[in-house]
């Protein structure tokens, strides 16, 4: 499926191919990593624990990147209902692994440290498989995160499967989910029956996410 990029997500890849300079990355592999049906940008981040996590080491596995701001009202849609929690038990249960990660600067809305994060999981009853914390952005910045939530699958040999929306409606309002079409996960059953991913690319929506300004 092809759709057309609007500005801000344009703007966003851009701001992703300069983090990736500063990761080493070169800026061919970092516009190819960003595309379906090419290698996922690796990277490591720390979790809420403290650890580094590292995308690579789950090769084998599935891998879900869900990017998140706790504030917004569109990810706040999917968590009041539990939607996000049952998609991420679904998933973690069939053995993905979930990664929801939080780029918000501090100072900026939806930013956490480590203990309040762990607290909303526990409140919410989430089941990502692990919280990572990119308070620069630069993991964000390398996949193009443009919005809270934007969703990325990833099979099992590290190969970017699924980019966009967690769904087709563009809402905040609880309603809209009952008749929404669940890219995420339409592409996670596709992945685990062995089928091509039906959906690869979407537009994502919900609020921007709250980079730090960019460094001078």
């Amino acid at each position: 499926m092809s759709f057309a990029v609007p500005r801000t997500l344009l703007l966003s890849t851009a701001a992703a191919l300069g983090a990736a300079l500063m990761l080493g990355i070169g800026v061919s592999q970092a516009r190819d990593n960003l595309r379906p049906g090419n290698p996922a940008p690796d990277f490591v981040i720390t979790d809420t624990g403290g650890k580094p996590v590292t995308l690579s080491s789950f090769k084998g596995k599935p891998v879900v990147l869900e990017w998140t701001n706790h504030d917004c009202p569109y990810v706040r849609k999917h968590y009041s209902t539990d939607t996000m929690q049952k998609l991420q038990r679904d998933a973690t249960g069939d053995g993905v692994v979930w990664l929801t990660i939080i780029s918000s600067a501090p100072g900026q809305q939806g930013h956490v440290a480590a203990l309040e994060a762990d607290k909303l999981t526990a409140d919410r009853k989430a089941a990502p498989t692990a919280v990572l914390l990119d308070t620069d952005g630069r993991v964000g910045r390398l996949y193009g995160a443009a919005t809270t939530p934007h969703m990325y699958v990833i099979d099992k040999t590290g190969t970017l499967a699924y980019m966009g929306g967690i769904d087709d409606k563009p809402s905040t309002s609880v309603d809209s989910i009952q008749t929404a079409r669940p890219y995420v996960r339409e592409a996670l059953a596709a992945l685990r029956d062995g089928k091509p991913v039906p959906t690869t690319s979407t537009r994502p929506y919900g609020c921007s996410v709250k980079y730090s300004e960019p460094r001078t």
